[in-house]
This record gives C-alpha cells, structure tokens and sequence, in this order.
C-alpha cells in the first residue's frame, strides 16, 4: 500500500483547518480506556494495527486506514499486540 508523506498528509490536514499535525505511537497490547479529547482529530495509521470504540461500535484498523473522532467524543482505544501502531494525526483545537 502506498501511503502519502507526512508532508502531504500534514498539508491537506492544515487546508482542512486542522492546526495541529504530529505523529503518535503506541507499543503493543496498550489499551486507553474510553476516554474524550479537546480536539477533533483525523488520522492516517501508518504502521500496525489497533481497534478504535465509538458509541459501542468497534473498527479494526491496520496500515493505510483513516480514522476520525469528534471533540469531545468518548471513545476507546486498543494496540496490536505485535508490533502497536503509528499513526499520524491532525488535531483541530477549539
């Protein structure tokens, strides 16, 4: 799978008025509880698997897969136990 590069992924997030662009990572079998945020974000996972709960709904996603939570949104979170993950994301603070 051919993934953008964080230059190009970091560019279309700022002209979607996202503010902020880092990249995250996790080591394998972390779990986050459910859990909210100040910020909507939108993410690109570049590296590994995790499973991501949002209103008792359960997506799996591996390399390659975007994932967007809203401001606010209680979700949770789950790395893979073989590797974690890496994803890059934009926060839109406020």
């Amino acid at each position: 799978m051919l993934l953008p590069s964080y230059a190009n992924f970091e560019s279309s997030a700022r002209a979607e008025g996202f503010d902020e662009v880092l990249e995250r990572s996790w080591p394998p079998g972390q779990v986050l509880d459910t859990h909210t945020h100040p910020f909507a974000v939108k993410a690109l996972v570049v590296k590994g698997e995790m499973w991501l709960t949002v209103g008792g709904q359960t997506q799996h996603l591996r390399t390659g897969d975007l994932f967007e939570v809203g401001r606010e949104v209680p979700h949770a979170e789950r790395y893979g136990d073989a590797e974690g993950a890496t994803y890059w994301v934009a926060r839109r603070n406020g």
